[in-house]
């Protein structure tokens, strides 16, 4: 999540700010950033996202290494297929969407556990982070199609300022 909201914000930042954004503590957000640049997903000299690599984690990674845990039927945040910008270009079919449990969220749905506690929090302060969390969230639960668009629609988020990729 640490990754994706640096990757989506070109500006300077302090540990604090950082923090601040993604709903974490200032430690929570070093240590971020250090598990980071240990699995090369963030360069240890300028402190950003390598593109490329967070990309490569997100396709072929993230299922595995944050295992999508479901519950029951909760009152939440849209996300993956449900939420935009897959639910424009994949037609719903008759079962409950997939929601982040959220006492204030305005969607009953099937839970899904996000990929940190305070990811709800902060994608409802930022839609680009929103967006680009749900389509994490279809490449984790998504069938095949679904896995494929996301990742495409990610990449093109991520992939913004191709210098830096």
């Amino acid at each position: 999540m640490v990754a994706i909201k640096l990757a989506l914000d070109p500006a300077e930042w302090t540990y604090p700010q950082l923090a601040k954004a993604v709903g974490l503590s200032v430690s929570e957000a070093h240590a971020a950033i250090r598990r980071g640049i240990a699995a090369k997903l963030i360069n240890p000299e300028t402190l950003r996202p390598i593109r490329r690599n967070l990309i490569e984690f997100l396709r072929h990674g993230i299922q595995y290494a944050f295992v999508p845990k479901r519950s029951g039927v909760v009152r939440g945040v849209r996300t993956a297929h449900a939420a935009p910008p897959l639910r424009d270009s994949i037609a719903g079919g008759d079962d409950l969407p997939p929601v982040w449990p959220y006492a204030e969220g305005d969607t009953r749905g099937e839970a899904v556990e996000p990929l940190y506690p305070s990811a709800v929090k902060a994608s409802l302060a930022d839609p680009a982070l929103y967006e680009c969390l749900a389509l994490v969230d279809g490449l984790r639960i998504g069938r095949a199609r679904e896995r494929q668009l996301a990742g495409d629609l990610l990449e093109q988020r991520l992939l913004l300022d191709s210098k830096a990729a």
